[in-house]
């Protein structure tokens, strides 16, 4: 008994023996692959850009020669998904869960919606130049070649037997900006009489055969699908439309339109989460340079920078007489009360 005891300790104490040279063997490999994990991270980064309907052209080469940028600035590669839809469908998907980085939406409105939210700082809208706004784009006319219906101005698509193509003002940043310049156009016409800007809109909406949830979709019902006489669109869907479809399509720029300006932000508590802080924040940045300035023109967006948007003078009517959504409507917390919330005027004046 006595032996057998001797032996038992001796094997147990060369069971502890081993066990904490294995022990030391597999803290290495685990420290070891950490340290791997860590390098192979610190290679490479992903984020992802939450955007709206019309951008995904130019968010598809703006990446690559984002890509380049940091590669060379940081030696890491960056990843980049692109997520697109109607502007407030697709602030409303962030709001639900999607951990977006960064967010390039059609309205400030929306972006605001995630401030409120808690998931962006206050005083994002002058974290970036020109309010946070790169590029900017007006609201045209795409008319099938010929103008059949000689559609010229926002009197025009009001009359009887003009079908309207235009995307939902409920989901659609696009669509807002729309009803915002036949609004104005309408104040103007009627010197500030609501009660027939009311009547002018009700009679413009009459003539909308569909409503599609965002910009892009609207764009499809019009170009590939054949409806409509005349589709209220972004001044870069248009253009893209047309350079595309060059012999099937015009475009026509009426006398009075908006200055749209889609903003950009960082989705401050997701980055945090993600440790993707910086490099966020430079995606964003990057868009004021010259570079992706030109390249946005290209993608027939109005540069902000002033001296590149002349360079683009042969593409954009620069002389249109453009209002604004602070100066006209007072920003777009009062302009989304009182025409776009539950029961506010496009409720009002849209019957389905």
């Amino acid at each position: 008994m006595k032996r057998t005891s001797i032996l038992s300790r001796k094997a147990l104490a060369l069971a502890i023996t081993l066990g904490l040279i294995t022990g030391a063997f597999t803290g290495c490999a685990s420290k070891d692959s950490s340290l791997a994990a860590n390098k192979d991270s610190a290679k490479s980064v992903a984020i992802t850009n939450v955007s709206y309907d019309p951008t995904r052209e130019l968010y598809e080469q703006y990446n690559k020669l984002f890509q380049t940028y940091w590669e060379k600035e940081k030696g890491q590669k960056v990843e980049i998904t692109q997520s697109h839809g109607g502007s407030g469908k697709q602030a409303r998907s962030v709001l639900e869960g999607n951990e977006a980085d960064v967010v390039t939406l059609a309205l400030e409105g929306d972006v605001d919606e995630l401030r409120k939210a808690g998931l962006i700082e206050d005083g994002w809208v002058n974290e970036f130049p020109k309010n946070s706004a790169p590029y900017t784009s007006t609201i045209v006319f795409l008319v099938r070649k010929g103008n059949p219906k000689n559609l010229k101005d926002w009197d025009d698509i009001v009359k009887s037997g003009v079908e309207v193509i235009t995307p939902d003002p409920k989901s659609s940043g696009g669509a807002r900006w729309n009803f915002l310049a036949a609004w104005a156009f309408a104040n103007k016409k009627f010197g500030g009489d609501e009660a027939k800007d009311k009547d002018f809109l009700k009679a413009l909406y009459a003539n909308v055969s569909v409503l599609d949830s965002g910009a892009r979709g609207a764009t499809t019902t019009f170009v590939e699908n054949g409806q409509g006489d005349v589709l209220l669109a972004w001044e870069n869907e248009a253009f893209l439309s047309l350079k595309e479809h060059p012999d099937d399509f015009e475009v026509v720029t009426p006398s009075l339109s908006i200055l749209a300006q889609p903003s950009v932000a960082v989705v401050d508590t997701n980055v945090k989460k993600h440790g993707t802080e910086e490099v966020s924040k430079a995606y964003l940045e990057y868009l004021y340079s010259d570079e992706a300035q030109r390249l946005e023109g290209q993608n027939f967006y109005r540069p902000s920078n002033p001296d590149i948007l002349k360079e683009f003078s042969s593409t954009f009517n620069l002389d249109i007489e453009l209002v604004n959504i602070d100066d006209d409507f007072g920003g777009w917390a009062k302009a989304t009360e009182k025409f776009f919330a539950d029961g506010a005027i496009f409720d009002e004046i849209y019957k389905k």
